[in-house]
């Protein structure tokens, strides 16, 4: 029987084999950027891959190799590699002229059609990222209630400042954190009751995502709404990524109303993109005509690239229809997934929900990432080798987001691939 350090061995020396230019390029960026790297999660030993190009749902490296492209960029990558209708978009505002310096005709259609989405978001800021968004939205909190400590959960990602993997970071921004387990209510709850007079806001993905694709429980969701508005807090529904598992998010699915929403890059068309927004009542202290309003500062908020790809990418690609089809195709392909395991009576499971998900070496139940096995990297290392061997990319940590051009070949190849992996075992 081979074991999953074995076999990751034996990947890694026929990785290192077979991709020379991504080594010299690895090589040559650690001149300047610390360990060759400006962005921590592509990092992976024994050197990241070095890509060149991207179409539809391919990627090509600086080797030659052709991959199908099963991250989609950490979600943002939802509708593929230059889309025609986006580059379109992209294009025209190009001839327009690319940073105008003031207000333009693209910012409040963009604004329409968020909110169409995501009715909870009666008034909505932009800005360049997920990070930002969540950042502004707890100062918006904290603002708004006159308190300072925010409820967030253990393996929680809001950002690269708001990182809860390990309970905490220490590049994360020092608002005063109180960190509790996901899934947890009445744990959650007995934090809110010990902290009400502090608590501005509890900050929460309705599924967990970088912490490995967990998702939240709907009593555990709907409890939250319940607590925050009897502690006079604001709930945040950070849905940077799961605002993609229906045409309005999961919020939409679950039946709940949060006070804010954070959005992300996918809703940009894959540009540099975020957003804030809820209640008219919060988001009015942005309103530069109310005396004593809070300053919103961003040169490229309202950017004519964003805007006119945002708005093709909402009208026109990823409609009500696509996002319900696609969602779908991820369930059927989650749920052949772990059948595949169940069957081989591997210790493996895909977590997720929808077009997003996640491979875990347990088939214990996950309801929070204090359940997952502490010596599973090797094995999830030998699953991310294992692909690119057979030509699908994905995150080295098991995480699979689906994009739009993907086709059910690319699908059953995949699954080929993992069944090929458990077999290997």
């Amino acid at each position: 029987m081979t074991t999953p350090t074995d076999r990751l061995a034996a990947l890694r020396s026929a990785y290192i084999a077979s991709h020379p230019a991504s080594a010299r390029q690895h090589e040559a960026a650690c001149a300047h950027l610390p360990g060759g790297n400006t962005r921590s999660v592509l990092f992976h030993e024994p050197f990241p891959l070095a890509f060149t190009r991207g179409e539809g749902a391919r990627l090509w490296d600086a080797d030659g190799h052709v991959y199908t492209d099963l991250l989609g960029e950490f979600t943002a990558g939802l509708h593929g590699h230059s889309n025609p209708v986006i580059r379109a978009a992209i294009d025209t505002a190009l001839d327009a002229g690319l940073n105008l310096g003031g207000h333009n005709l693209l910012e409040s259609r963009l604004a329409d059609l968020v909110s169409a989405r995501v009715p909870s978001m009666q008034l909505l800021r932009f800005t360049n990222s997920g990070t930002e968004a969540n950042l502004m939205a707890l100062a918006a909190a904290t603002a708004y209630t006159g308190r300072r400590k925010i409820l967030v959960f253990k393996g929680g990602y809001h950002g690269g400042l708001l990182t809860f993997a390990g309970g905490g970071s220490p590049v994360n921004v020092p608002h005063d954190f109180v960190v509790g387990r996901y899934n947890d209510l009445a744990g959650a709850q007995a934090l809110m009751a010990a902290h009400a007079a502090e608590l501005a806001a509890v900050l929460v993905e309705p599924m967990q995502g970088a912490g490995g694709c967990i998702p939240g429980e709907p009593a555990f969701l709907r409890g939250l709404r319940e607590a925050t508005r009897a502690a006079g807090a604001l709930l945040i529904f950070d849905e940077v990524m799961t605002s993609r598992l229906a045409p309005g998010g999961r919020q939409a699915l679950l039946g709940i109303t949060p006070d804010l929403t954070t959005l992300g890059k996918y809703i940009g068309g894959g540009m540099s993109f975020g957003a804030f927004g809820g209640r008219a009542d919060v988001m009015a202290l942005f309103d530069p005509r109310r005396p004593g309003h809070l300053p919103h500062a961003g040169t490229f908020n309202n950017n004519v690239l964003t805007m006119s790809a945002g708005i093709a990418a909402l009208s026109q690609v990823y409609t009500p229809a696509a996002a319900t089809v696609l969602n779908a195709r991820g369930d059927a392909l989650r749920e052949r997934l772990n059948a595949l395991c169940r069957a081989q009576g591997a210790p493996l499971q895909f977590t997720g929900l929808g077009s997003l998900m996640n491979l875990h070496a347990t088939a214990a139940p996950i309801r929070s990432v204090d359940d997952l096995p502490t010596d599973g990297q090797p094995l999830r290392d030998a699953f991310f080798f294992h692909l690119l061997e057979h030509g699908f990319y994905i995150a080295r940590r098991g995480f699979i987001s689906l994009s739009l051009p993907l086709t059910d070949g690319d699908l059953d190849g995949f699954a080929a691939a993992v069944e090929r992996f458990v077999d290997s075992l």
